[in-house]
């Protein structure tokens, strides 16, 4: 039996999934968390991905290896290969400011013209989360930092590089996925524009990772035999892991909220809603992002002192709508709309509605909202839908499953819980290993169907309330 290895270097943890590279069975898997915070030390992710690896077994029998991590964040290295400060992390909102000024600042002093002209660029208009805005950040407030980077690259292309016999910082490599979420490569001409990085760096302009191709063979494992494929971002690795296929939508509810759709036409949305990302097998991924997800559950128990099973029999035993109380969940500020510096407002509360059950309703709906307005969006940029599969932590409240098809207004796809971001990291792995044109068939995970009739009234009255809270 040939063994792969897939690697999620998560927001949250380390994940170690080692498959069959024919079937895809798993045959072991580890895990390892990561520290909390926005800002985190490199080094963490390397020695949490080494505990994980050990509690998988170890990766001493593994014929590929490939890194699937969390995208946008910002690793610097100086010229000797050594992290000049701790990575900023894609949800880190401290570079907001930075990135209105980037938009402006292209526009030659026009904002619309600015969104344009980025939507042409690379296909995303800049917000909080991108590695560019990050750039301008560090180049500001620490510029003695940006001074000393010689090389930027990304959390997942920073652990790959440490796993990799060869740690030069020319050895450095990325994919299409990952670099798409800098917003210095352009998905649409897969080409790095040098002039943004130096727009973002104030006329510094550091080495990037070089981009390979989808199944590309980029090393070799440190004191192994292993090869290394080039990883990705976790969406597109998610992806990968799921087998997407043109016309379906990915609704991924864990600390962020994601809405992906894989289809073969490059999106450039010039309001930024959607980002006009890559996939890891030559596709394109355009994408909706949201701050605020599973979080948003997990305060809703908190707030009411239960569990999330409580939270979800409460909310499956209150009227949909309820009742007219509606939890924009801006609790973590907000990406989409970009809004880094708002708090999350409540709206219809009475004396009625102030049960927990209602409060309960209001939480799960208020989430799956937001997530809807994701959906529509990517269908507002001509993105065809089929078929929506709904993954992440939160998808296994039973609430979240039965109420989603209403508010989505389609039908829900539920595969069971897996680690899909390092399932399309051994995937990749394992087409590296092949040679193939296309990606390993491994067999797909059942899917649960659920179907319930659309409920625009609860979209109707949370647009109501977003709209005032849009403006704060």
């Amino acid at each position: 039996m040939t063994l792969v290895a897939g690697i999620d270097t998560s927001t949250q943890a380390c994940k170690v999934v080692v498959r069959d590279a024919d079937s895809g069975a798993v045959v072991r898997s580890g895990r390892a968390p990561h520290p909390d915070g926005t800002e985190v030390s490199p080094a963490a992710w390397e020695t949490a991905f080494t505990a994980a690896a050990e509690a998988a077994g170890g990766l001493a029998d593994v014929a590929a290896l490939a890194v699937g991590g969390q995208q946008h964040g910002m690793v610097c290295l100086d010229e000797d290969g050594a992290v000049v400060r701790d990575a900023l992390l894609w949800n880190d909102v401290r570079s907001a400011r930075a990135a209105s000024d980037l938009i402006v600042e292209l526009g030659d002093g026009d904002e619309a013209a600015g969104r344009q002209a980025w939507a042409d660029a690379v296909g995303v208009v800049p917000v909080a989360s991108f590695t560019a805005t990050k750039l301008r950040w560090l180049a500001d407030v620490e510029p003695v930092n940006a001074d000393r980077t010689a090389a930027v690259c990304l959390p997942h292309d920073w652990l790959t590089w440490r796993l990799s016999a060869d740690r030069t910082l020319g050895s450095l490599v990325t994919d299409r996925g990952d670099a798409s979420g800098t917003a210095y490569w352009s998905a649409r001409t897969g080409e790095y524009r040098p002039d943004l990085l130096e727009l973002a760096m104030r006329g510094r302009r550091p080495a990037v990772p070089r981009v390979a191709g989808p199944a590309e063979q980029v090393g070799a494992l440190l004191q192994s035999a292993a090869v290394l494929g080039p990883g990705t971002g976790d969406n597109a690795a998610a992806a990968l892991g799921l087998a997407a296929r043109p016309g379906d939508v990915i609704v991924s509810i864990g600390t962020s909220g994601v809405v992906s759709a894989v289809t073969p036409t490059a999106v450039a949305d010039v309001t930024g809603t959607v980002a006009g990302f890559a996939d890891a097998t030559g596709h394109h991924l355009p994408l909706v992002a949201t701050l605020n997800a599973a979080r948003v559950l997990d305060a809703a128990a908190t707030l009411l002192g239960v569990d999330h099973a409580t939270l979800s029999d409460l909310a499956l035993s209150a009227p949909s709508g309820a009742g007219g109380l509606v939890l924009v969940p801006y609790l973590e500020g907000e990406r989409t709309p970009n809004l880094p510096r708002a708090t999350g407002a409540v709206h219809g509360l009475t004396l009625r509605t102030s049960t927990p059950a209602f409060w309960a309703r209001a939480a799960v709906e208020g989430l799956l909202c937001g997530l809807a307005d994701g959906i529509e969006a990517v269908v507002g940029q001509g993105v065809g839908v089929d078929r929506v599969l709904l993954i992440g932590g939160a998808a296994r409240s039973p609430a979240v499953q039965q109420l989603a098809p209403g508010i989505f207004g389609r039908p829900v796809l539920v595969p069971p819980p897996g680690e899909y971001v390092a399932d399309g990291a051994a995937r990749q792995a394992a087409w590296v290993l092949s040679g193939d044109d296309a990606p390993p068939e491994w067999a797909q995970p059942g899917l649960q169907a659920f179907e319930s009739a659309p409920t625009p009234a609860v979209r109707e009255r949370y647009a109501e309330v977003r709209g005032r809270t849009d403006g704060q």
